[in-house]
């Protein structure tokens, strides 16, 4: 077990290269007008900073809390189509949903996607039959060009020898699709690293406590950095609202009189230590429209989702005990008791899911994008979904470059000019990276760990390098952070250094997977909160 004695010292001085500070930073911010300020630090948010950024706009990007501190790191972790889209008939929208999530897993983010394959069982009495379901997943793989094989149907024996949980009792058979997923707050902070690479300044833990207007124009915000109180201010030539579930507190913020634009949907999820390796996912039908998922994920199991209207303080959203029952009781139609023991739950997240303003049931919305303008000038941007977020980022600029006057537009690249399909930073063969850490340690010296060496490769891609020689300069940055986690301290300083980590939480939570272990235990947490001191 790590204790406070055994956290490498780094001295005083980060490491070459390293962020500019927080006050540097609000200095920047503070003396330029921008042509573009993004409030909001999820990943429409981040999207569309490095979109401008890259089209030759001078960007600017706060967030209140940490970059995907909130709904855009308690996804479920998925880049998918949308299978249930389907069923409504919504054929093109699956199959620009595949076109999006094939991009980012295959040329912009191979190192931070892996493909997974999905099962979803057919049981006797359930909302669906074996034909039906084989038919769909067959016409998901054509909208995807069987770029990912053939949908087709299996047996419940075969699928048992993949996940050895699958309850076998009035199982008919298995439909198979694949889709891919992700760690979203890792993928989240390479598109931040992107967005600043192009040249946009990025500053987290700096809240809005009121906008700037000229003659009526909303044109810049004020802030205070959250990690010292010192206020501060921006000005720009355009504002873009992508705070999520608080875009309607900010454009009350820019005229009192705005009426909500959107609802929230909360969806819940668990995480588990898994009995046994699992080497394909479950998506399980609850009823026509809703699908419980048991996804293999950082070598645990992750159960989900919930999707019911949320009308309290997005600040507030928690896993309940009635959510995490409706979880265990849905996920236990496809698996096993002993898989969902209580005992086994190392930590439990829930995020509001944007959708559009009106009546019907959220479970059958459409994960809709809406771009709007307010009486002041702010432009709002509100929903979607995860597998789609470069594309989002293409319509908020298109949006941009067609605006009234077009005050912008003679000042950015068009976005058919700019690469569709940019990688983000890092991008390299997991496996090769692995393969590389693993040969290439100090001499004299222990070698790297294998899980160690593959967490960092299908984290970090060619960045795990940077990491690795934190590592072999200092030995002390080589131990794990927690004996049970692959992740070792030199992530941690990585985080200070390169990633806008500002506290615990941000590292434990987000750069690194030990608070979705069970693993973030008070010597932990103070060994990275002596680590993050070390900056100054």
């Amino acid at each position: 077990m790590t204790t406070l004695q055994s956290v490498p010292a780094l001295g005083t001085h980060p490491a070459s290269g390293s962020l500019p500070s927080r006050a540097e930073t609000r200095d920047q911010l503070s003396r330029a007008t921008y042509d573009l300020l993004v409030i909001g630090g999820g990943i429409l948010g981040i999207s569309t900073a490095w979109h401008a950024a890259q089209s030759g706009l001078r960007v600017a990007l706060v967030d209140a809390g940490d970059f995907a501190g909130a709904t855009s790191s308690a996804s479920s972790k998925l880049l998918h189509g949308g299978l249930r889209y389907l069923q409504t008939g919504a054929v093109k929208l699956v199959a620009e949903n595949h076109f999006e999530r094939r991009a980012v897993s295959r040329e912009v983010a191979p190192h931070l996607a892996n493909p997974l394959t999905f099962y979803l069982p057919v049981y006797k009495g359930g909302p669906h039959g074996a034909a039906k379901l084989g038919a769909g997943v067959f016409a998901y793989s054509a909208l995807s060009a069987f770029g990912d094989g053939v949908g087709h149907v299996i047996s419940p024996a075969k699928a048992q020898r993949d996940v050895p949980e699958l309850r076998t009792d009035d199982l008919k058979a298995v439909a198979v699709y694949r889709d891919d997923q992700m760690n979203d707050a890792r993928m989240a902070l390479m598109t931040v690293r992107a967005a600043v690479d192009a040249g946009a300044v990025v500053l987290n833990h700096a809240a809005v406590t009121g906008l700037r207007f000229t003659r009526g124009r909303v044109t810049g915000a004020e802030l205070k950095d959250s990690t010292d109180g010192t206020e501060f201010g921006v000005d720009a030539r355009l504002v873009l609202n992508a705070t999520g579930p608080w875009v309607d507190h900010l454009r009350k913020m820019e005229d009192p009189n705005a009426v909500p634009s959107i609802r929230l949907s909360k969806g819940a999820h668990l995480v588990l230590k898994r009995t046994r390796p699992w080497r394909a996912a479950l998506a399980t039908p609850i009823d026509k429209y809703r699908i419980t998922f048991a996804l293999p994920w950082e070598d645990m199991l992750l159960l989900g989702t919930t999707d019911e209207e949320y009308e309290g303080d997005p600040a507030d959203v928690s896993v309940t005990e009635a959510d995490t029952a409706q979880i265990l009781d849905e996920a236990a139609f496809s698996i096993k008791d002993q898989q969902l023991s209580r005992d086994l739950i190392t930590y439990s997240f829930a995020g509001l899911r944007v959708l559009p303003g009106g009546p019907g049931d959220t479970s059958k919305a459409k994960r809709e994008t809406v771009v709007t303008e307010g009486r002041g000038g702010m432009l709002s941007v509100a929903g979607g979904k995860w597998t789609t977020f470069r594309h989002i980022g293409r319509t908020v600029m298109n949006k941009l470059a067609a605006l009234p006057g077009h005050p912008l537009a003679e000042d950015m690249e068009p976005m058919n000019r700019l690469p569709r399909k940019l990688p983000l930073p890092g991008i390299a063969n997991p496996n090769a990276v692995a393969h590389r850490l693993l040969i290439d340690g100090p001499a004299p010296g222990p070698r790297m760990a294998p899980d160690t060496a593959r967490h960092l490769a299908t984290h970090y891609g060619s960045l795990a390098f940077d990491i690795a020689r934190l590592a072999n300069e200092n030995p002390a940055l080589a131990e794990r952070v927690h004996p049970d986690a692959p992740e070792i301290w030199a992530q941690v300083a990585y985080a200070r250094d390169h990633e806008w980590a500002e506290t615990a939480d941000d590292v434990l939570r987000r750069r690194t997977t030990l608070t979705i272990r069970g693993l973030a235990t008070d010597d932990v947490r103070e060994g990275v909160e002596k680590l993050l001191a070390d900056r100054d």
